[in-house]
């Protein structure tokens, strides 16, 4: 009955701070104690994976409202932050600039058998039985 109530301790705390050290400390149960727990019951493994999982969720919603905060604050370094992350006109972009050089030369046996073998693992071609047979098999 105790080891119940510790478990959903655990459970609401990890939904507060989501992070297993801060929430074994404030509950009182040893994090080798949370692991074997986790470790002996998927069903409290599952509870405390979403139990986590909210907690990221909530942190998320708290520091969102805080950089909504000091933008409203007129914050530059916030103001930033936030139209490089969110307006895509502010994102960072990458340019790229260079020269290609083309050259024809003849692929060996090994390259061509390499670049079909590619080729057909991404389904670009059929497989044939033998690559020097004309004819392609069906899917």
């Amino acid at each position: 009955m105790l080891r119940d109530k510790q478990k959903l301790a655990i459970i609401e705390q990890l939904k507060k701070i989501p992070i297993v050290q801060i929430c074994c400390e404030k509950t009182g149960i040893s994090r080798a104690t949370y692991y074997r727990w986790r470790k002996s019951s998927v069903e409290f493994a599952k509870a405390t994976d979403q139990a986590i999982t909210e907690g990221v969720l909530m942190v998320n919603d708290l520091a969102e409202s805080t950089l909504l905060s000091t933008i409203k604050d007129k914050n530059i370094t916030s103001t930033i932050f936030w139209l490089k992350n969110r307006h895509q006109a502010y994102k960072p972009k990458i340019e790229l600039s260079g020269t290609v050089n083309a050259s024809n030369e003849k692929l060996t046996k090994p390259q061509e058998k390499l670049i079909k073998t590619a080729l057909q693992l991404s389904n670009l071609i059929i497989k044939r039985q033998n690559y020097d047979d004309p004819k392609p098999e069906t899917k």
